[in-house]
């Protein structure tokens, strides 16, 4: 029976699995060092490429910073899916992911005038300090659909890696943020940085408390350097 077998496999340390690995064929001849303009002459850097496309609704509070995705679209090409259900858990995963990349995970080093680390030194080492998406951060309504009638004849079964090409859609997120600032300020275009964190999107909004303080920094700075 199958339990024996099982059993007897164990009992003797016999593996019961199996590994492979596809090397994908036509990829990565590409000549860098080759002197032209024209890089299609260069080679095949990938063997095909994958699409995406995402639309975003987002709710922020300009007061505080504070920030939900009420409602995230996306759609995505794989190919031909060899299980949708892990392709989908995929694609939502790293939006969530890319979420973080580009609207809380922040980098900080210590500056010379901090008397608790050496200057230089990642200060934002620890899940106190560096934020990332919790259960809390996923899009109120989260919907995505897989590209159907796309086979992929480069690879495996016609289908497409999944793994980190839809976390760029978390951009959608972000841009978001930025046109909700714009809306608010009655402009056409904000310059902030990411991640598009509390503290930027709180000094995006140009009310009259961040005018008072950006009139005092400069003050400061004036004085700073007279």
């Amino acid at each position: 029976s199958w339990v024996c077998a099982v059993q007897a496999a164990y009992m003797d340390r016999v593996s019961l699995f199996a590994e492979g690995f596809y090397a994908m064929p036509n990829c990565g001849e590409y000549d860098w060092n080759l002197d032209t303009t024209d890089n299609s002459k260069r080679g095949k850097m990938y063997c095909y490429h994958s699409f995406g496309v995402c639309c975003a609704e987002v709710e922020v509070d300009l007061r505080t910073g504070e920030w939900s995705c009420q409602r995230a679209d996306v759609l995505m090409d794989v190919g031909h899916s060899l299980n949708p259900a892990i392709d989908i858990g995929q694609i939502e995963g790293a939006f969530v992911q890319g979420m973080g990349l580009y609207t809380l995970e922040e980098l900080h080093w210590a500056a010379r005038d901090v008397p608790w680390a050496q200057p230089g030194t990642l200060v934002t080492t620890s899940p106190h300090t560096y934020k990332i998406p919790a259960a809390s951060d996923v899009p109120c309504d989260f919907r995505v659909s897989l590209w159907a009638g796309t086979p992929n004849p480069r690879a495996v079964h016609s289908s497409k890696a999944v793994g980190e090409p839809p976390t760029f859609l978390s951009a959608a997120v972000f841009f978001a943020i930025k046109r909700a600032i714009c809306a608010a300020n009655g402009t056409a275009f904000e310059s902030m940085d990411s991640p598009a964190t509390a503290e930027r999107i709180r000094a995006a909004f140009a009310d009259d408390v961040v005018r008072e303080l950006s009139r005092q920094l400069g003050e400061f700075r004036h004085q700073t350097l007279c």
